[in-house]
């Protein structure tokens, strides 16, 4: 295995190694504006979610790499401590894309981009009327997590008010995950994107306790055939259906394929003796 030590390599091929290894990131479309008023947009990878009650948002814009200049968001969250956050899809990613361009200051990103501003309710920011998603966020604090080119700035943020478009909600009125299209930032020029066809689902082992791979029968937990992944998806039963298992290939490969379409009880129904 390959090892690296952070210190021994440049910022640049660090930032390579952890963009690329840590993802996909969500990205955060942040408006912003200074203390003449002044819009700003840009969007962020370093980007999630920390708590729901409060509901609290954090992204940052980190100090640049190549100078260690620091990006016109942070300026303007230390000047105005509040911020919209978009979500972005597939339908804007381009737009997403222009909006990170590095224009000089005072320049508005809504109208190199192409998108729209509309008033938000409770912050001075704007809203982006073509994401999905828009939070209106009171930042609580910026942490500075070092001073050279490559350290990040936490905005931490709270939710104050949330806005979402209506095709983006499902007959219950929540919103649909197939029907987001949501994309992610990988490394370098990456992006990903989640749509219905390339979504699965796990079920969460919450309300169960699944066996574990340690009390998998033999035959089973040593076959040639399954996966991590479909071990993982057989030992989370509660019991064992049967007390003698096949060690037979064929039945393994018959059960797999039942495994890739999460048929979980027809796969052990088929393995057992």
């Amino acid at each position: 295995m390959k090892t690296v030590i952070p210190s021994e390599i440049s910022p640049v091929q660090l930032q390579t190694i952890m963009q690329t290894a840590v993802a996909p990131r969500p990205i955060a479309l942040a408006s912003t504006v200074d203390k003449n008023g002044n819009s700003n947009l840009s969007p962020f990878s370093f980007f999630n979610m920390f708590s729901t009650v409060p509901p609290v948002l954090i992204f940052s814009p980190s100090r640049r790499v190549r100078d260690n200049t620091t990006k016109h968001t942070l300026e303007n969250v230390l000047e105005v401590p509040e911020v919209v956050i978009g979500t972005v899809n597939f339908p804007i990613v381009q737009q997403i894309s222009l909006a990170s361009t590095e224009y000089e200051d005072g320049v508005n990103e809504f109208i190199k981009s192409g998108l729209t501003m509309k008033d938000a309710d409770l912050v001075q920011p704007k809203l982006i009327e073509e994401c999905p998603v828009n939070f209106e966020c009171r930042v609580l604090e910026v942490k500075p997590l070092g001073d050279q080119g490559g350290a990040g700035n936490l905005v931490i943020c709270e939710v104050q008010k949330i806005h979402i478009r209506e095709e983006y909600l499902n007959e219950e009125g929540t919103l649909d995950q197939k029907k987001l299209d949501m994309v992610a930032r990988l490394g370098g020029n990456w992006y990903s994107r989640n749509n219905a066809g390339n979504l699965f689902e796990v079920p969460k082992p919450l309300v169960t306790k699944g066996i574990g791979f340690d009390l998998l029968p033999d035959a089973i937990k040593y076959s040639k055939v399954f996966t991590g992944n479909d071990l993982g998806m057989l030992a989370n039963v509660e019991i064992l259906p049967a007390d003698n298992f096949h060690d037979d290939e064929s039945v393994h490969y018959n059960a797999q394929k039942l495994l890739l379409e999460s048929r979980v009880e027809e796969a052990w129904k088929l393995l057992s003796k």
